[in-house]
């Protein structure tokens, strides 16, 4: 399968799994809690089998891995080439009956993340990118391309997270800076509302996995944004046990 069919694929199992997800969440669901004392639900368990399922009978000579198949003790070393998947990303958005959840699929090669489907289930928004071919958002619509905007005159939007917030680190790496407000969100989808040009800055304290960024950073940089470590480089794949260190993510470049 060439880059295209393989974004597409992602984009198929990231719709079906949203609606494996809607679906668990209208009948209702307990909340469980992994050795990381992270939650996990159904709904994480059963979006990740739709999606390695479909991911390996389509494309078997790729690995994935995958946010429940690890806690859950299957490693798979790092490779050239290989899928992150995390089926459920903000499950105590989830939990608490908020919206701000999503589905990540995200393909690594040569340690970038080259392609990635962000699907947001309580909303129906796919969005979807392969580096160097640009990124596009997914609705009633239809599908358009979307881009990163230029600073606001009246300064940045900037994004923090509703959960895993550092209010003192946030504050100190603002100073200086012209903001216009602040905005909490759960989950990857506030790297996909800078990538259509919705907010400017996200600055990310404290711990992420690959899985959590991957598809999410693959979109934001084909819309013209970044991803950084805060020592301005890029943010890449194949790190010991699949963690992330602190990171910015920037609507432009």
């Amino acid at each position: 399968m060439d880059d295209l069919a393989l974004l597409e694929l992602a984009a198929d199992l990231a719709a079906r799994a949203g609606a494996a997800i809607l679906a668990v969440r209208a009948r209702g669901f307990a909340v469980e809690r992994k050795d990381d004392r992270s939650p996990v639900t159904e709904a994480d368990r059963a979006a990740e089998a739709l999606i390695v399922a479909g991911l390996r009978a389509a494309a078997p000579e790729i690995p994935v891995i995958a946010e429940e198949e690890v806690a859950g003790g299957r490693i798979t070393a790092p490779s050239a080439q290989y899928w992150l998947v995390d089926p459920l990303d903000g499950t105590r958005e989830f939990a608490a009956g908020r919206e701000g959840f999503v589905v990540n699929i995200g393909l690594v090669r040569n340690g970038r993340a080259l392609l990635g489907v962000v699907g947001v289930p309580s909303t129906g928004e796919i969005f979807g990118a392969i580096a160097g071919h640009g990124a596009w958002k997914q609705d009633a619509a239809g599908r358009r391309a979307i881009t990163t905007r230029p600073q606001p005159a009246d300064g940045l939007v900037v994004l923090a997270s509703r959960s895993h917030g550092d209010v003192p680190r946030l504050e100190a790496f603002l100073a200086g800076r012209s903001v216009a407000r602040v905005e909490k969100y759960g989950s990857a989808l506030k790297i996909c509302r800078l990538a259509e040009g919705a907010a400017d800055l996200y600055p990310r304290f404290g711990r992420t996995m690959e899985w959590d960024t991957c598809a999410p950073q693959a979109v934001l940089e084909a819309a013209g944004g970044s991803v950084r470590t805060m020592d301005g480089t890029r943010l890449g794949y194949g790190k010991p046990g699949w963690e992330n260190p602190d990171f910015v993510c920037a609507g432009r470049d």
